[in-house]
């Protein structure tokens, strides 16, 4: 099918865009599918703000919980190190003390017994004492307060190993009274005494630092453990919210695909009821279009025969007026003719020559819209026969059947690109760019040379765009659509023509799956862009 085809088209189309609108056409789907609506239904923007929202929340609880893992590591660190501290300063005393205390013991054996297998703790001690008296130095060394104390206690330790050492020589040398009587003076003990408050004081606080640290080290732990159960929390509201939110939308979604479905099923019924009746009403349109131009032709027919009959009648009329005339005016006394003579010459040699002229004009115009008329409706009728184009090839032919009326007007055609092979119709395609170039070179500006620029390319959509584009008198703007309807013509009317050309173009563009347009204004040219489809067997298997 011709023309109607693409009326086929856009009725389908408006089917499609016309009717109530999305919200009442949903309610009505919901009726009649029985389906009940959520009273607040999720749109694609609110689940993907919501979405977001969780997403956020989410992220919080995370940065939340490895914030405070990170903090907890660095106190971790921290308390660990201070434990180490303390158990080593702790550790520290506890074994100069134990030094001071096996020295003392060893030296009181011997002196008791006089046995040198008793001076052997006292021996190491005195050996390991130094060292051990650098260590505690060194541990309490970052605190003034202690550092100047251990100063003391290493000023008292080295006088009670000094006191123990003398003793033990005074025994060695038999003067076990002298050795005694040292004893017996309690100046050992007095630094025993001191030296044992200060590793009391000292022990007491290493073992407080210990419990600190501990301390501090477990706040932190039941801080992490309560931050990963409210962020664990957080996260499962978040999962539980984001997959309550999907899935409300999807079960919408679903319903959704289901009324679509249906209402798909009934536009398809609708479709096709339309489509049948658009093709019925069609059908009545071209017959009567057949039937008014044949019903039409018949009068006209007849009009031309009696115009002409007419035509031959007025000659024997004029041939008899022309001697009747004359004679009567030499009958006159004076050479005058009357009234009724006078008008009977009018008549014969101008009156009748001028109606028959004018009844032979629209005659003729009548019979060249009969014409056209028929032309659309057959062309309507006309089955499309999809074949490889190539178009290269027909654009050349179609410039070169009107190339010779371009060189005389001293004008060029230039056809550019290369366009890709179509299929389509060929006849179709042939008429519409021989119109295009007839109306080009028909309408070109006499003031200077005619430029005709033709060029093709692949459109979106699977679709063949093909420009003309020439430097003619132009259109005006209001004219644009006015040039594609039937019977319409634009600007100064010097040239022949019934207003069908363009017209036929854009019946024969839609009906090969495309559409024309025209960009153009009065003195620069025009360009027609045609688009139409590359496969022409989708088209024809769409409708």
């Amino acid at each position: 099918m011709g023309k109607s085809l693409w009326e086929i088209r856009g009725a389908i189309r408006s089917l499609l865009s016309s009717g109530p609108n999305d919200s009442v056409r949903a309610k009505m789907s919901s009726h009649r599918l029985g389906l009940k609506s959520d009273p607040m239904p999720i749109s694609k923007n609110a689940l993907v703000r919501s979405t977001v929202l969780f997403i956020l929340l989410g992220l919080a609880a995370l940065l939340a919980i490895v914030a405070a893992m990170f903090w907890l590591v660095g106190e971790t660190d921290v308390n660990s190190k201070n434990l180490i501290k303390a158990r080593s300063e702790r550790s520290s005393l506890i074994t100069l003390r134990g030094l001071g205390q096996d020295a003392e013991t060893g030296q009181r054996g011997y002196l008791l017994t006089g046995n040198p297998l008793y001076l052997a703790p006292f021996e190491d001690a005195r050996a390991k004492f130094p060292e051990q008296m650098d260590k505690v130095q060194a541990a309490f060394a970052d605190n003034p307060e202690l550092a100047g104390l251990t100063a003391r206690l290493r000023e008292t330790l080295t006088a009670k190993f000094a006191e123990l050492e003398r003793t033990i020589e005074l025994f060695k040398s038999g003067q076990r009274d002298a050795a005694l009587a040292i004893v017996d003076a309690d100046s050992g003990r007095e630094l025993m005494d001191e030296a044992r408050q200060f590793f009391e004081r000292a022990i007491e606080r290493a073992d407080q630092s210990v419990i600190a640290s501990i301390e501090r080290q477990q706040r932190g732990i039941d801080l992490l453990r309560w931050v990963t159960f409210f962020g664990a929390l957080v996260i499962l509201v978040v999962v539980g919210g984001s997959a309550w939110t999907v899935w409300l939308y999807t079960r919408q979604l679903v319903a959704a695909q289901r009324e679509v479905a249906i209402l798909n099923t009934d536009l398809e019924k609708r479709v096709t009821e339309r489509t049948s009746d658009l093709g019925r009403a069609n059908e009545e349109i071209q017959r009567f279009a057949y039937i008014v131009t044949h019903d039409l032709r018949a009068p006209l027919v007849n009009i031309m025969g009696f115009t002409s009959e007419l035509e031959a009648s007025l000659e024997a009329l004029q041939a008899y007026i022309g001697e009747a005339v004359p004679a009567m005016e030499k009958a006159t006394p004076y050479g005058e003719v009357d009234e009724k003579g006078e008008a009977a010459r009018l008549a014969a040699f101008e009156e009748l020559p001028e109606a028959i002229t004018f009844i032979r004009s629209s005659t003729r115009k009548m019979d060249a819209l009969i014409n056209a008329i028929l032309k659309l409706s057959r062309e309507g009728r006309r089955t499309l026969k999809p074949e490889g184009v190539d178009l290269q090839a027909l654009l050349e032919n179609a410039g070169n059947a009107v190339r010779h009326q371009i060189v005389e007007a001293g004008g060029e055609l230039i056809i550019e690109g290369k366009p890709p092979t179509a299929l389509s119709d060929r006849l179709t395609l042939e008429q519409i760019f021989g119109n295009l170039l007839d109306n080009a070179v028909k309408y070109r500006a006499p003031q200077r040379p005619l430029r005709i620029h033709i060029q093709a390319a692949t459109g979106p959509g699977n679709t063949i765009v093909v420009k003309v584009a020439d430097n003619g008198r132009g259109i005006a703007i209001q004219d644009h659509e006015r040039i594609f309807e039937l019977f319409r013509r634009s600007g100064s009317q010097d040239q022949p023509g019934e207003g069908i050309g363009l017209a036929h173009v854009r019946s024969m563009a839609r009906n090969i799956g495309g559409d024309i347009v025209v960009r153009s204004e009065l003195g620069t040219g025009s360009t027609f862009e045609l688009t139409f489809a590359r496969d022409l067997h989708k088209i024809i298997g769409a409708a």
